[in-house]
């Protein structure tokens, strides 16, 4: 199979490939290439124009053929138009590859309604220059994301190659996320899964829901401890949906300490009590194993202090 690659990184890149024995369509003949792209990047590509058999503009649809010539050109990636904003972040870990970082809560990832800059993203452009246009415009970079009002670990790809990597670790669940979380009242079981779809809540789109249909999401938990009607839980995701601790534990009648949304504000504290404390994954170009942790941040142990005190005084 021949390949010609443009070398430039600033320039677009070309791939002439030539169709072995069989007959299947493009898009998966295209898919099944060692080419560094997604599959929503590559179907992106053919709708615009960018992918040609035997020199004609083609679809996803169309049947590569014995000897066929597709040609893709992926062009040079696009600045994103956001602009760069400092702001100071905890960097857990950094490299060539990938920064780890601590993100507090009341930080949105990206922009979006509400909150159009001073995002995380902002913050990451400034910190790393070089994600421009890695993995899209909006969301540079980013691989996974936390709630606004959820703090802890997150991981971010400073490369293209390092973004299909790390997001695929993701969707073949060999990420390790783990949670933090304190929840109303005593769990009926010291450990469990919590198996239920979720989907948007038909009777409020602005929420998620369990849902008959909605997409699988599985959610393992362990009681750490037991405070004064409350119970701190550590979680791990098995999948990764919207909301899903928060919807999970929410539907069992333990809702979020501080949640406004899926259960009761709190007048003590102005965030839900959700912290992600574990990050593991493989390195996406050494192949090695590596994991970090995050303790509570203040607030989120100020609570715990306090609901100690009380049951400590009953």
């Amino acid at each position: 199979m021949k390949r010609d690659v443009a070398p430039a990184d600033d320039s677009p890149k070309v791939f002439d490939l030539r169709a072995p024995a069989g007959a299947e369509r493009l898009d998966l003949f295209l898919a099944g290439q060692d080419l560094g792209l997604t599959r929503s990047q590559l179907r992106r590509l053919i709708n615009e124009g960018h992918v040609l058999l035997n020199g004609r503009a083609a679809k996803g649809s169309q049947r590569v053929r014995t000897g066929d010539l597709v040609s893709l050109s992926v062009p040079a990636p696009r600045p994103s138009k956001m602009e760069p904003q400092w702001m100071p972040l905890t960097v857990v870990f950094q490299d060539d590859e990938l920064v780890v970082i601590d993100k507090p809560a009341g930080l949105s990832v990206h922009p979006g309604p509400g909150h159009p800059d001073h995002t995380l993203v902002n913050a990451l452009l400034a910190l790393c220059p070089g994600i421009q246009g890695i993995g899209g415009e909006i969301r540079p970079g980013i691989v996974h994301r936390l709630d606004k009002d959820t703090s802890g670990l997150m991981m971010v790809a400073k490369s293209h190659a390092a973004h299909l990597d790390l997001s695929a670790q993701i969707k073949d669940r060999r990420v390790t996320k783990g949670y933090l979380a304190l929840v109303s009242g005593v769990m009926g079981q010291d450990s469990g899964m919590i198996d239920a779809p979720v989907a948007r809540d038909p009777r409020n789109r602005k929420r998620m829901a369990v849902v008959v249909g909605g997409r699988e999401a599985r959610t393992r938990y362990r009681v750490v401890q037991t405070l004064d009607g409350w119970s701190l839980l550590e979680l791990y995701l098995e999948t990764g949906r919207t909301h899903q601790i928060r919807v999970h534990l929410a539907n069992l009648g333990h809702p979020l300490y501080g949640d406004g949304v899926y259960g009761r504000a709190s007048h003590s504290l102005n965030r839900h009590f959700l912290h992600a404390h574990h990050l593991g994954f493989r390195h996406p170009s050494t192949g090695e194993e590596v994991e970090f942790r995050s303790e509570l941040p203040p607030e989120l142990a100020l609570v715990l202090d306090e609901l100690s005190s009380a049951k400590a005084k009953r």
